[in-house]
């Protein structure tokens, strides 16, 4: 797997963008979120990519100046209440943490997290052991992870022992009571 298609299982997740609409109000352009219905100056989100809904298909642009999406040679001027959406950001710890495991416990961590109705941009919390053993010959120990889907609640260990073999066991457990363990082994 190389690194355009674990980005595609990024832009499949649920929850991977702020939706909402844009407004301008007293000459600034304000994005108004569709969730949660918290107001954010757009100006905030400069130099970012930007999705915007027009002639019924999202068109993907960097937001250069509140009011313009550039989107390759063509700019885009907002009209009030367009509809918009911009992409979240993973909790940087969990970014690292999924750029270091191998393809195959990439791809099954994330369809069982997917599995279970949650989006990796639900995790609020995330303490990557790895991240620290970078120097070492033998690395292993436990990561922890937490998500919210605004419903569930998901913790996930990871165990991982990489040395003569690559070991990466991810154990699941809702709020519910449900528990789910998936491992890789790899010689």
């Amino acid at each position: 797997m190389n690194r355009q298609q674990r980005l595609k299982l990024y832009d499949i997740q649920h929850r991977a963008f702020n939706e909402g609409t844009v407004e301008q109000i007293n000459n600034q352009w304000i994005f108004f979120d569709e969730e949660t219905d918290e107001a954010t100056m757009l100006e905030d989100f400069i130099h970012q990519e930007i999705e915007i809904f027009r002639l019924n298909r999202w068109r993907k642009g960097i937001l250069n100046e509140p009011g313009k999406i550039h989107c390759g040679k063509e700019v885009i001027l907002f009209r009030d209440h367009d509809l918009i959406r911009i992409r979240k950001h993973l909790v940087y710890s969990l970014e690292r943490l999924l750029d270091g495991v191998n393809d195959d416990a990439f791809f099954q961590f994330i369809t069982t997290l997917n599995s279970l109705n949650f989006s990796i941009y639900d995790c609020i919390y995330c303490y990557n052991h790895l991240s620290f053993l970078s120097d070492e010959h033998r690395k292993d120990g436990v990561n922890f992870m937490v998500f919210d889907n605004q419903e569930q609640i998901c913790n996930v260990q990871h165990h991982f022992c990489y040395y003569e073999k690559v070991n990466d066991r991810f154990e699941f457990t809702l709020n519910t009571g449900k528990r789910l363990i998936i491992e890789k082994i790899i010689s």
